[in-house]
């Protein structure tokens, strides 16, 4: 095969344990980040796809052969280019002109000078092409979805058009100097701001305050939430004229010695329920709280008042008639020394109940219970998932959007803007556009506060509201919490606008941008585009279906700005690439439509991409999809088989991490990672056919050397599965076709099997390369863990490698006796070890100290020295690392021991970083007793 382009960093190496862990820090930042700016399912973390588009475009060392000859050069530049990745990828670099523009020297000597255009064509929340204009990269993406657009258009689209403008609302200014999207930031704030104030003159006499009493002071307070649950006719009939509730929780405060409940007291001669605040209590009245009026799974309940079950068939029934009330059950509020628990009181109840809304979403909810829950209880419009007092907010906020564009048009003329007519959506930058642009952001602000105020929200016991979309469904709840708009606390309106402006901050306008809806199967690229995108996985999310819930305000709300984004009455669902069975009659319609839409879109993607760079795609794994069929599951091989199928051979997999901790790996998860990054080139166009004969022998020639360089780049033991398919698909999709013994095309889901079948034997194989006592101990390890075997069996596997079991003995690897060996744990090894000092030395040893180290010390003085002191060794102990892992992995060994060797290799490059320091010390007489 003929190579016509470079080679690119990301197509051989890339610092993926850096690049994880700040994936995963990024999952822990608030206030600032851009993906706070509106919700959006599963995007892919910044620093990701900041690393992943640094490393697509930037040359590897190796395709420079004239600047770096040896593999030591080259090694060299590509260590100076992972510490330019593990320095853009921090979020505190986010907005570091220095950091940034050393990345982008690097991207514009790769690429001649010239910067490529980027383009993803399924933008979704809008990371990549956010991250390509950080970059300084023309950004371009599309998505069917309106909402998708609409968020895109406010990251990549509008900030540049206002870049480093002073706001332009009357009064005093914040500061002196403004960039980027700060003072659009600012008016944001502004306005929104007399949105609440001007919604309080309104509406406030629907939110009043509440009594305290005298143990938080007495005196009047904001009500945080009121606390509902929804009631049901009682089954008995002898009380069928009582509304009954049907409760998850009464616990309102789990914390231990402040537990706080509500109480149901039931007056069966009157037919009343009412409810007050109890504190602590009991273990077993603590217990009933937290299960409400449950009494078993789903919609399982008791009735109050005659301890009678109610049924699922029930609650639906009631649901389905119209006969699902509510009733207020708590009163939480903002008390003088913390949180006040105030039992319900009946004004409250009336005043929320006299609210009229003048409209309501009628948009029907998708009959998809997998999604979507309350249809099957009667609440079968996106409207009725709110309260009317909700409702009457809603339309109050959706309304004073529109005057405040009005007002902010003349605040901008009376500041100085061009009285310019040509509105945002032509590329307007006057008074008119920037008016426009700020009503974009508030009716983002409402969209943020349609997720905290619906009857879906609930109350957790820690003392917060979960919103609507706590995870990506709507599920049905059974109490709700109403948040209070017009507060300072949990779900207020002025909480949702600051949230929007703080994302403002996070963006870096450094190029154009353009943001367009249009269907990914036939998307025209801009001439030299280079593709990195994040496509809709399989059947894991329904984008469309969910995102109409925030359609039906957004429309409302932007119509006059985007006509042609506002022109449908839901979000385009039938050309969704969306593996949905409801929609398309079922699993086998659904999966083939998702297989032909995709192979599709990327065989457009494929013809039209630059050929100089690399594509990459995402692919997000369900970790029940992984339980239950391994790494040839049938989302992961569908999807493989488009991209191959477009004409794309997959030449290298990266998997991303986005697990919320400080050091996902090295902090004790072997879980998978949450996706993978696919890099792929155009196949060539004189691909032959070979039969499987011929494939397997080219994998067993050319995975083991690619398998090789993953582990040369240090990638974890947990990593290396995904890892290890980008090599082995590399040989299995350059080919047109891979034949079997009947001449049918061997599928992708047989060629994954393959692939693993030949990793683990690689992984085996390294066993042969080791001393024979710790070829021993691997295999006694294999088959007894760190539990007893008998000695005679012992003996024979010892004989096999030449050694006898004293050997492994003298070692120190295993105790011997009463007839039983066993492996010696960690810490029984010689606390006085020493690497020099032992004349049996072995690979085994050496990794056991080095692990009791690392679980002891991390990255540490003492664990370098030990790195230091073991040397030659070091390579072989990596190895068994590897080893190690693999067979925990594949025989389920304790997950303890697993996390030891996974945790060891994530560090593996900063424990030799610090070692060879040590070294140099060494040359000036010094100690270094610290890092």
């Amino acid at each position: 095969m003929t190579q016509t382009y470079k080679k690119k960093l990301i197509e051989v190496a890339i610092p993926l344990e850096a690049i994880n862990a700040a994936s995963a820090r990024e999952k822990s930042i608030r206030h600032g980040h851009p993906s706070t700016l509106h919700l959006w399912w599963a995007r892919r973390p910044l620093a990701a796809c900041r690393a992943v588009l640094f490393a697509q475009l930037v040359d590897d060392p190796s395709s420079l052969p004239e600047e770096f000859p040896t593999p030591e050069a080259q090694d060299a530049e590509r260590k100076r280019l992972f510490a330019i990745i593990e320095d853009l990828v921090k979020w505190e670099n986010s907005t570091n002109e220095e950091v940034l523009e050393r990345a982008r020297a690097e991207i514009r000597r790769s690429c001649g000078g010239e910067l490529p255009p980027v383009y993803d064509p399924f933008s979704g929340g809008g990371s990549i092409p956010l991250e390509a204009q950080r970059l300084g990269l023309p950004a371009y993406g599309s998505d069917l979805n309106p909402v998708a657009v609409m968020i895109g258009k406010a990251m990549i689209e509008i900030p540049p058009k206002f870049k480093d403008m002073e706001p332009i609302h009357p009064g005093l200014k914040e500061r002196n100097h403004y960039r980027n999207a700060e003072g659009l930031a600012e008016d944001i704030k502004t306005y929104g701001a007399w949105m609440r104030k001007t919604a309080l003159e309104r509406i406030g006499h629907l939110y009043p305050k509440v009594e305290l009493p005298q143990s938080h002071g007495g005196g009047k307070a904001a009500v945080v939430a009121w606390i509902w649950a929804r009631t049901v006719p009682s089954p008995d009939p002898a009380f069928a004229d009582v509304q009954v509730p049907i409760a998850s929780s009464f616990l309102l405060n789990s914390k231990t010695g402040n537990e706080t409940w509500i109480e149901p007291l039931v007056d069966k001669q009157a037919k009343k329920i009412s409810y007050r605040i109890r504190h602590k209590g009991t273990k077993a009245e603590i217990a009933a709280a937290k299960d409400g009026t449950k009494a078993g799974r789903g919609a399982n309940f008791r009735c109050l008042i005659s301890d009678t079950a109610i049924t699922p068939k029930h609650v639906t029934s009631a649901g389905k008639s119209g006969q699902l009330g509510q009733t207020l059950i708590a009163i939480i509020a903002e008390g003088k020394g913390g949180r006040a628990y105030i039992s319900p009181r009946t004004d409250h109840e009336v005043i929320a109940l006299s609210a009229k809304p003048s409209w309501k979403p009628d948009q029907r909810q998708p009959e998809n219970p997998r999604w979507f829950s309350p249809p099957a209880y009667g609440m079968e419009t996106f409207g009725d998932l709110f309260t009317d007092r909700q409702l009457v907010a809603m339309n109050t906020f959706s309304d004073l959007v529109h005057q405040a564009r009005s007002q902010i048009e003349v605040d901008a003329l009376a500041a100085g803007l061009a009285a310019d007519p040509t509105p945002l959506r032509d590329g307007g930058r006057g008074a008119k556009a920037y008016a426009e642009a700020v009503s974009i952001y508030l009716s983002f602000a409402i969209d943020r506060l349609a997720d905290a105020g619906s009857s879906i929200a609930t109350w957790s016991s820690s003392g917060f509201i979960r919103f609507t979309f706590a995870r990506q469904a709507i599920p049905m709840t059974w109490d709700f919490a109403e948040c209070n708009v017009m507060s300072d606390s949990t779900g207020n309106f002025m909480g949702a606008v600051d949230w929007v402006w703080k994302a403002l901050l996070g963006f870096g306008p450094n190029s154009t941008g353009s943001v367009i809806q249009h269907d990914a199967q036939n998307v025209v690229l801009p001439d030299g585009a280079v593709i990195s995108t994040d496509p809709p996985y399989y059947d894991n999310i329904g984008y469309a279906d969910l995102s109409d819930y925030f359609y039906v305000w957004l429309r409302r709300n932007i119509k006059v700005v985007y006509p042609e984004l506002s022109s449908t009455i839901a979000v385009p669902k039938a050309e969704e690439l969306v593996a949905t069975p409801y929609r398309h009659g079922g699993k086998t319609n659904a999966e083939t439509h998702f297989l032909n839409g995709m192979t599709a879109a990327i065989s457009s993607l494929a013809a039209q991409s630059s050929a100089l760079f690399p594509a990459t795609i995402y692919y997000a794994f369900k970790q029940s999809e992984i339980e239950q069929e391994g790494l040839s599951s049938t989302g992961w091989a569908t999807f493989l088989q488009a991209v191959i199928s477009a004409g794309y051979s997959i030449v290298g997999t990266w998997p991303v991490r986005t697990e919320r901790a400080a050091r996902t790996i090295a902090s004790g998860t072997n879980a998978l990672a949450n996706s993978v990054v696919l890099v792929c080139r155009k196949k060539e166009e004189a691909a032959e056919v070979v039969t499987r004969a011929e494939f397997i022998r080219a994998l067993k020639r050319e995975l083991p050397p690619g398998i090789g360089e993953l582990q040369a780049a240090n990638i974890a033991p947990a990593d290396m599965p995904q890892s290890a398919i980008g090599p082995g698909m590399g040989v299995f999709s350059r080919y047109q076709a891979v034949l079997e013994s009947d001449d049918s095309p061997m599928s992708v889901k047989a060629a994954l099997q393959l692939i693993n079948a030949e990793l683990d034997e690689y992984l085996g194989g390294i066993q042969g390369e080791f001393d024979p006592d710790t070829r021993f101990a691997i295999s006694w390890f294999e088959q007894n863990g760190m539990g007893k075997g008998d000695y005679g069996v012992a003996d024979n596997l010892a004989r096999a490698r030449g050694i006898a079991v004293e050997s492994v003995k003298h070692a120190g690897i295993v105790e011997s006796q009463a007839g039983k060996v066993r492996i010696l744990k960690r810490d029984e090894l010689d606390p006085e070890w020493e690497p020099q000092t032992d004349t049996h030395l072995t690979v085994w040893e050496c990794l056991q100290y080095l692990v009791r180290a690392h679980e002891k010390d991390g990255i540490s003085y003492n664990t370098a020295l030990l790195l230091r002191k073991i040397d030659d060794k070091a390579e072989a102990v990596k190895d068994l690392a590897y080893c190690l892992y693999d067979i925990c992995a594949n025989k389920r060994q304790d997950a303890k021991e697993a996390t030891a060797y996974n945790a060891l290799i994530a560090d593996w490059s900063d424990l030799t970083r610090e070692a060879a320091a040590i070294v140099d010390i060494r040359g000036t007489g010094q100690t270094r007793m610290d890092f």
